[in-house]
């Protein structure tokens, strides 16, 4: 849009100047209106604060008028409106107001209904503590017994997004942000690009079934070009990426419009096409073998965490690989739990709406399995989905998380309007296309700024609850302390609706919870595919 407003200005001076010439003299008089709207225009190209007022001069003010009527219709849509969408339009402007270190305090009490079923809160203390006294700065180390390099990761990070599937300038702001507030960059599947290393944030390096950035010539996964990634000093991790999510059990997608030359290249792929990975890996086939294998990329990696990503499914499946780790005595450094509600720039349908275990239920089992194991000491939980507040952040502590990734809030912070033209190449404000005028609208010196602004306000927000609740670190909080109310007259905490289980409880078969049995039953370290176990 930006090039046709040049045109639209040149022309309106060439025509409105030639009517004025022999209608209306003097002519000057023709651009006491023109010039001042051609002046609004050139510096809406030209400021860095707004992406879609640069990317859409004098049109994109047309969406902050609109913004600026939007508190005035809250009360509507939360009363109107049971479906979730409002508490997605509250995050939206926490994570903008806290980009651009606007005030984030809000008037007249609670937006949403106390009584409606799912609301959730936090339990605080008369004893609270002063802010001070708690660690602003909390971090959590990530490497295990075999681990030679452990990272010390910030416990809220960027979560996976690919260039490809992001631009090269929202790669930049997100790695410039991270660079900033010392948190870690999740590469995402794609690989890395000098987009990704240009600011020098830490990065965690994923790949998944495609083994973009190191594969072999026929897809398959690479020992020299994944050695050649892993030794640069800047990556600081490397997930295996099992399951995504928003798509599991569905190969990651890069629509063709999408596949510049430059992102074929660092992939490995033919440019121009439609980029769907393979829906399982080939670098293994067992759990035994993925254990296997992690072991190999440790010795590949010299020595720094390795660790894995999935989305619940099979519940057996899972617990098949912690068999494996206890019989091969060989433990992943950290395992990232991403919930079934999780996001993404293309999926079909019935998967993101319908398959993977949602955040809460997958991480409770996730700890609570590796628990049951005794492995836990061993290995750190990372989580996703939806993770967008403090409150999100104590909430996945409590299920037993270590750490938090967020992709969503990242993108707001960029300036995403969740314009949901992802799969498109034609995002609004330049975060999830190719096309180089709308990328040229996302100012990374701006928003690298406002994704470390959104860091920091977020984990000072968490810091407040831990301190209001009375304790001096947030692994404190537990499952006790978070309360959902299930029906408008009853509530329960996390621990009666997600119950530990003991330590140690799932090795000797006469200690196993009832709620394990048939899974455990069913689960083999040496095949994904679970026992079958007749139906009583």
């Amino acid at each position: 849009m930006r090039n046709e407003f040049i045109a639209f200005a040149i022309l309106s001076v060439l025509l409105v100047g030639g009517i004025a010439f022999y209608v209306w003299s003097p002519m000057w008089w023709s651009f006491v209106v023109l010039g001042p709207i051609i002046m609004l225009g050139f510096y809406d190209m030209f400021q860095q604060k707004h992406a879609i007022i640069r990317n859409f001069p004098i049109l994109g003010r047309g969406r902050y008028i609109m913004e600026d009527m939007r508190p005035k219709l809250y009360q509507y849509f939360i009363e109107s409106d049971t479906s979730g969408r409002p508490v997605d339009r509250i995050h939206r402007s926490i994570v903008y107001q806290r980009a651009k270190q606007e005030l984030d305090t809000t008037p007249f009490g609670t937006q949403l209904d106390v009584y409606a079923e799912g609301y959730e809160w936090m339990s605080h203390s008369i004893g609270s503590l002063k802010l001070d006294d708690t660690d602003m700065d909390p971090r959590v180390r990530i490497g295990g017994l075999d681990c030679t390099k452990p990272y010390d990761a910030s416990i809220l990070n960027v979560s996976a997004m690919s260039f490809g599937s992001l631009s090269k300038n929202a790669i930049m702001a997100l790695n410039g942000g991270a660079k900033i507030g010392h948190f870690a960059h999740n590469t995402g599947e794609g690989g890395i690009s000098s987009y990704h290393l240009k600011y020098g944030g830490d990065l965690i390096f994923q790949f998944g079934t495609g083994y973009f950035g190191c594969r072999e010539a026929d897809g398959r996964f690479s020992p020299s070009a994944f050695r050649d990634k892993a030794e640069d000093d800047r990556v600081k991790m490397i997930e295996i990426k099992l399951s995504q999510g928003a798509k599991p059990g569905h190969g990651g997608i890069l629509p063709a419009r999408k596949n510049t030359s430059e992102i074929a290249g660092i992939r490995g792929v033919i440019p121009g096409k439609d980029v769907v990975s393979p829906p399982y890996h080939t670098a293994f086939g067992t759990p035994m073998e993925l254990v296997e294998f992690i072991r190999h990329l440790r010795e590949l990696s010299f020595g720094k965490p390795i660790g894995f990503k999935l989305c619940i499914g099979w519940r057996s499946e899972f617990l098949a690989i912690c068999k494996a780790m206890r019989e091969m005595e060989v433990y992943p450094d950290f395992i990232t739990v991403d919930g079934g509600e999780g996001g993404t720039g293309a999926a079909p349908l019935e998967f993101s709406n319908s398959l993977g275990m949602p955040f809460r239920d997958g991480l409770s089992f996730v700890y609570d399995a590796l628990q049951g194991f005794g492995i836990k000491d061993h290995i750190k939980i990372l989580t996703s989905g939806k993770v967008i507040t403090g409150f999100d952040m104590a909430k996945a502590f409590a299920l037993g998380a270590d750490a938090c990734y967020s992709a969503r809030a990242m993108m707001l912070a960029l300036g995403c309007i969740q314009a949901l033209e992802c799969n498109r190449n034609t995002c609004p404000t330049g975060v999830t296309t190719q096309d180089p005028e709308l990328v040229a609208g996302l100012s990374v010196s701006n928003k690298k700024v406002r994704v470390a602004n959104f860091h920091r306000e977020t984990i000072h927000g968490l810091m407040e609850m831990v301190a209001a609740a009375g304790l001096e670190s947030h692994t404190q909080i537990t499952r006790h302390l978070i309360h959902r109310r299930v029906n408008p007259q009853e509530t329960r905490t996390y621990a009666e609706i997600y119950p530990y289980i003991p330590k140690g409880s799932l090795v000797f078969a006469d200690s196993i919870p009832e709620r394990f049995v048939r899974d455990m039953a069913m689960a083999d370290p040496h095949s994904f595919l679970p026992k079958y176990i007749e139906a009583n």
